[in-house]
């Protein structure tokens, strides 16, 4: 797992020049500090699984997930 899997995602997978970036890890950090397993996207409006809740499953799906604290950079 990334050092800082839980709280930042691969530039490849949300870059921080993404002009809504302090908006989604702000979502992100709320669902972390709730404890919920995600959040939904403030631009596409899709559901999006929290760090946390894709460590609890114990390994990469291989799905791309932007929060995915097992994907290598």
């Amino acid at each position: 797992m990334r050092e800082d899997g839980l709280r930042v995602p691969l530039e490849s997978r949300l870059a921080p020049s993404h002009p809504r970036y302090a908006e989604i890890i702000a979502a992100h950090d709320a669902a972390l500090e709730h404890g919920e397993d995600g959040y939904i996207d403030p631009v596409s409006g899709w559901w999006v699984f929290s760090a946390a809740h894709l460590l609890d499953r114990g390994d990469c799906c291989s799905n791309g997930c932007r929060h995915c604290p097992y994907a290598e950079a």
